[in-house]
């Protein structure tokens, strides 16, 4: 799938290894269930994907020293990923790539951005066409705190504007 990385398509130098495959020995993306029974943590060039779930929130923690960790939007209405990439980032310290996978709308892309996502495995052919005519969305106010810099609106103490 096309890869949305700082503002433009890039190329994607991740792969993504089934539970069964063989791993490359270059960079790899592999379940949750894999990098534990397979021991990855030692290795640095190793990513998680994870879906949300009880055993995902608390593997986050774990996960942390990572170069990568991809999210999935399962479905449209899951929004748990948001809450997971929030976690990641302010609690708990991630610095490597956060990455969305899965079912990533155009819409939604502003909000990944103020939750800490910074790459985009996008699967939708509208958003694809929406990404490379105009790029993603840009609001400027927001209603609640994000995690980029953003300063308070004068006329509207409770808005946001971000920088």
């Amino acid at each position: 799938m096309p890869l949305w990385r700082h503002g433009a398509f890039a190329e994607d130098v991740w792969t993504t290894a089934g539970d069964d495959a063989d791993l490359p020995e270059s960079r790899v993306i592999v379940s949750l269930a894999r990098w534990r029974r397979d021991a990855l943590a030692a290795r640095g060039d190793v990513g998680v994907a994870l879906t949300a779930g009880p055993e995902a929130i608390a593997a986050l923690p774990d996960l942390v020293g990572l170069p990568l960790i991809a999210l999935n939007f399962a479905a449209f209405g899951d929004g748990r990923a948001f809450s997971y990439a929030i976690l990641l980032r302010q609690r708990l310290g991630f610095l490597g790539e956060l990455r969305a996978v899965g079912d990533v709308l155009i819409d939604e892309i502003p909000l990944m951005l103020r939750c800490g996502f910074d790459a985009f495995d996008v699967s939708s052919e509208a958003t694809l066409r929406a990404l490379g005519e105009h790029g993603a969305p840009r609001f400027p106010l927001a209603y609640q705190p994000g995690l980029a810099a953003e300063t308070r609106e004068p006329s509207r103490p409770w808005a946001r504007r971000l920088a």
